[in-house]
């Protein structure tokens, strides 16, 4: 096997670490925690089912790609819940050591390219990037919304806290914020979301 094919292989394997790394959210129909890589592949169908209702142009294939690397650094960094401040203060130091050692197993080029997509998604200042934003925060939410708000409640999350994060997904579609916003208002009514 020759080197370029060799590191390739590798970074394919180390990837599938990524399904071992559980995040908050649960499956739907009240299942067990979803891992990383199943909220990832989701979130790539997602995009390309609701592309429609970007508020820009998107090219839907880097959205999809963004969609699919940008938890891949939670292999070293673990899942930071979405509302744990403490965890939140180190992601980012916890993500860039982990991006450099990850990307860092593929051929140059390809780590160049991946390095430049996870941070542009980061960055959140493309179009794509809103709308991968977008889908990071609709995913949870719908799989939430399907389990009667039982994360919400769990974590006794608060209406601030929520209205906050989702800041990014009303960037990347109106639209899909407006169904967002109807999903938070009822659960706030059924108490799952404190105000």
């Amino acid at each position: 096997m020759d080197e370029r094919l060799k590191k390739q292989m590798e970074f394919v394997l180390e990837i599938d670490k990524e399904k071992n790394i559980f995040r908050q959210t649960h499956l739907s129909g009240h299942g067990r925690n979803e891992n990383d890589a199943e909220h990832a592949w989701h979130m790539a169908i997602m995009a390309y089912l609701l592309k429609e209702y970007a508020n820009e142009k998107v090219d839907i294939a880097r959205v999809m790609i963004m969609c699919l690397i940008h938890d891949i650094v939670e292999i070293d960094a673990g899942d930071t819940y979405a509302y744990d401040s403490a965890g939140l203060a180190t992601q980012k130091a916890r993500e860039d050591a982990a991006k450099e050692r990850i990307f860092s197993i593929l051929p140059e080029d390809q780590k160049k390219e991946l390095t430049a997509l996870f941070d542009e998604f980061e960055e959140n200042e493309t179009s794509e990037a809103r709308f991968a934003h977008a889908m990071d925060n609709l995913q949870p939410l719908t799989l939430n919304n399907s389990n009667d708000g039982g994360d919400w409640r769990e974590h006794n999350v608060t209406s601030e806290q929520v209205y906050g994060r989702q800041k990014k997904t009303k960037l990347g579609s109106e639209k899909l914020y407006e169904l967002t916003d109807e999903i938070l208002k009822e659960h706030i009514k059924k108490g799952n979301i404190r105000e």
